[in-house]
């Protein structure tokens, strides 16, 4: 018998990392349920040390720009290219160079709960953030390329600040008041990158949201403006929203029939 019980144990390996020497008596401890917890408890470890190690690789970027001086490097991405209504929005963050939010990752790859979370955390404990907003009508004006440029300047221009540097996802921009750089699928490979996507995203499903109140039948909640099938048959049925992009083939399809 060890010199806890199953109950403390559980206690102790839920509210600390323990010491080498407490590891070691938990292991030569015989009871099924400490070597199970112990398992638990180990496993845990792993999944944030390997958390941990991808956070890093993904501040890699950030690094090269604090060692060449620059002090405050923004992270830019968009939410909101490929459906066929709603906005592009982007979003720019700065965060401190000491930062951690362990698990942060391309908004894509987050569940709803956990990108509602990052949010709220990063918007709580970035140096700055913004967001930029291009309407429907504008993507139909200047077509969806040109439409996510304006967005991400719009964005970075929300800050209450000038960074010294901008990691932008996929997309190179002009004019900007400080150096950039691209990053080809940035938002798995910078962590600024990937705090400005779950900026992005979620700000705009809650403006999709918005608009389902306003038009339940697409199911813009659900969808978020892309073309599911049952999102089609409602476009089909009730024809284009005053937020669907008429320059997308499926909705000018709409419209024609």
């Amino acid at each position: 018998m060890g010199k806890w019980t199953i109950a403390e144990v559980k206690e102790l390996l839920s509210h600390k990392q323990l010491t080498e020497k407490e590891v070691e008596e938990l292991r030569n401890d015989t009871r099924k349920g400490v070597q199970k917890l112990l398992f638990q408890y180990e496993q845990q470890l792993r999944k944030k040390n390997t958390m941990l190690l991808k956070y890093q690789q993904m501040m890699e970027f950030e690094k090269r720009q604090y060692r060449l001086g620059n002090h405050f490097v923004a992270g830019i991405d968009e939410a909101g290219r490929g459906p066929l209504a709603g906005p592009v929005v982007a979003g720019c963050v700065v965060l401190h160079k000491d930062y951690y939010l362990e698990g942060l990752n391309d908004s894509k790859q987050l569940s709803k709960e956990k990108r509602e979370s990052f949010f709220e955390q990063i918007a709580t404990d970035a140096l700055a953030y913004g967001t930029g907003i291009v309407t429907n009508e504008e993507i139909d004006r200047y077509n969806i390329f040109q439409a996510t440029k304006m967005a991400m300047s719009r964005a970075l221009k929300k800050l209450d600040m000038t960074p010294d540097h901008v990691l932008i996802d996929a997309v190179k921009l002009e004019g900007l008041p400080c150096s950039s750089e691209s990053l080809i699928k940035g938002d798995q490979r910078s962590v600024s990158i990937a705090a400005a996507s779950v900026i992005a995203k979620v700000t705009r499903d809650r403006m999709m949201q918005d608009l389902h109140e306003e038009f339940p039948m697409y199911d813009f909640k659900s969808n978020q403006g892309y073309g599911t099938k049952s999102h089609m048959e409602a476009l089909e049925q009730f024809g284009p929203s005053p937020y669907h992009r008429r320059s997308f083939s499926p909705v000018a399809a709409a419209i024609k029939c």
